[in-house]
């Protein structure tokens, strides 16, 4: 290895393991490196001394021979999980300076399980967000440019930082959260692999709520492998969510090789859109050719309610939202302004008019607007209605077949700034992803290829409700056929 930061997550996992490394060595490598990419802006708050500290604490208990699965394992947080005496801003002013006096579950088993932080990454405010241009802590820039370009690109959103600090080994792998591709999609365009877990999987216990119905937590790694290490250790029951489900959580690592033989992979017809560049068509259609060359069956099915699936996405999520968001008011929770003088009404209005940006106060509107008197039946309540149905066109799918197929994006990364001002094309970066979340099942994004200007394309497998071992097989068989192995270049180091 040439550079400590080169290490995937289960080789630093095995050289640890062997004392070949130490965590401080480790740690120390990648808190450089942190450091070093700044012009990525992929941190909101780093955590050096902590790292540092938690590393000491690893290479003690290996000395003593009592080391935990992911013992030393220097990981990155994004900044929608409350960390213990560790500022959690969810990527807004209002949360600007939030120190939860407690642990989220999920950062708490992977410090159980011996992980390091290294500090909570950049995202779109509240997780609002496509491109990672929402967050009150400036964009994140993704690592990778095109061809011949000195453009800044995004990497995705809303779990961007995670995904950029992935993708330039500033990590050996990170949580993030997915409400609608939220994980799938960033990490389709930085190259990396990002599964969505099936919702109540992972405990959304002190995880800042966008969508209580949606939002779930899972990985974002380098490679299929990663995913699978980190979802076993993130995954478990929590009495205190009552959504998280009690079932077991497999060894994923264990069954990752078994292939794709005999399995029966779907290819949805409504996922073709009008307008998606050939290049998304023709890599979609080499991934059926990589799964059937090692012994899948391919074949058609229809989800016939897709096209319901981005309106019905963004009228429950912004109803979720403004009801979960009311808390911020000043007074309970949340930025307090100072200029408020006459009543509470006035300080309610200036405390949310500063602490929110103008996405989440659009959300926030859309969701107090659907959900109102003479407005609920006509908006809220059919979007329920037509969820229910496109939960009902995957259990009819997958009467056909195991898991299906299709793109995790319209397209590879766009530049800084260019869908900023139009929400409606924001919102059509999440076409392939919102269904997955609608209906509660796992997915997973793995690199396949890249645009003729070089940039990251993905593949998403879907799979049926706790399958995930199926998902991360036929994820895996997808990774060793498309050999993707493209990184970005490291113009963003500091000298």
């Amino acid at each position: 290895m040439s550079d400590l930061t080169d290490f995937t997550l289960a080789e630093a996992r095995d050289a640890v393991k062997a004392k070949k490394v130490s965590s401080k060595e480790l740690t120390g490598a990648f808190v450089k490196a942190v450091a070093g990419a700044k012009s990525l802006n992929a941190f909101v708050t780093e955590t050096p001394d902590k790292a540092m500290e938690m590393a000491a604490a690893s290479d003690a208990r290996i000395a003593k021979g009592e080391a935990r699965p992911l013992e030393g394992l220097p990981l990155a947080i994004k900044d929608l999980f409350c960390t213990k005496g560790v500022r959690t801003t969810a990527g807004s002013n209002i949360l600007g300076n939030f120190i939860p006096p407690y642990e989220s579950t999920v950062s708490q088993n992977l410090w159980d399980a011996g992980a390091v932080m290294l500090g909570k990454t950049n995202m779109d405010e509240f997780a609002m967000g496509s491109s990672n241009e929402t967050s009150y802590f400036k964009p994140v820039v993704s690592p990778w440019r095109a061809k011949d370009s000195n453009q800044n690109l995004v990497p995705g959103g809303s779990s961007g930082g995670s995904a950029a600090s992935v993708s330039a080994n500033l990590c050996l792998a990170a949580t993030g959260t997915d409400t609608g591709g939220s994980i799938r999609q960033p990490a389709a365009v930085t190259g990396t692999v990002g599964i969505k877990p099936t919702y109540g999987r992972c405990s959304r216990w002190g995880i800042v709520a966008f969508a209580s119905s949606l939002d779930q937590a899972g990985p974002m790694t380098r490679n299929v492998r990663d995913s699978a290490i980190m979802l076993r250790h993130m995954a478990s029951v929590d009495p205190k969510d009552s959504t998280s489900v009690d079932v077991p959580v497999p060894d994923y690592e264990a069954t990752l090789e078994s292939g794709v033989k005999g399995l029966r992979v779907g290819i949805p017809k409504e996922y073709r859109i009008d307008g998606a560049p050939p290049e998304i068509e023709a890599l979609w259609s080499k991934g059926a050719e990589w799964l059937k060359a090692q012994g899948a069956e391919i074949v058609d099915v229809s989800l016939p309610h897709t096209k319901y699936a981005l309106p019905v996405y963004y009228i429950v999520a912004p109803a979720e939202a403004s009801s979960n968001l009311a808390r911020y008011d000043g007074v309970r929770f949340g930025h307090r302004t100072k200029d408020a003088v006459h009543d509470i009404t006035e300080l309610y209005e200036k405390s949310r008019a500063e602490g929110f940006g103008a996405e989440v106060r659009r959300r926030i509107l859309i969701g107090t607007y659907v959900l109102s008197a003479g407005y609920y039946d006509a908006y809220y309540s059919r979007a329920q209605k037509l969820r229910t149905l496109i939960l009902r066109d995957f259990t009819e799918a997958f009467k056909k077949c195991d898991v299906l197929l299709t793109p995790a994006t319209p397209g590879p990364a766009f530049a800084l700034g260019e869908k900023s001002a139009d929400p409606v094309s924001m919102y059509l970066n999440d076409v392939f992803t919102v269904t997955v979340n609608l209906a509660g099942l796992p997915a997973i994004a793995v690199p396949a290829g890249l645009t003729a200007n070089g940039l990251p394309l993905g593949l998403q497998v879907i799979g049926k409700a706790f399958d995930e071992a199926t998902v991360f097989r036929a994820g895996r068989s997808i990774e060793v056929a498309a050999n993707f192995s493209a990184k970005p270049g490291t113009w963003w180091r500091a000298a």
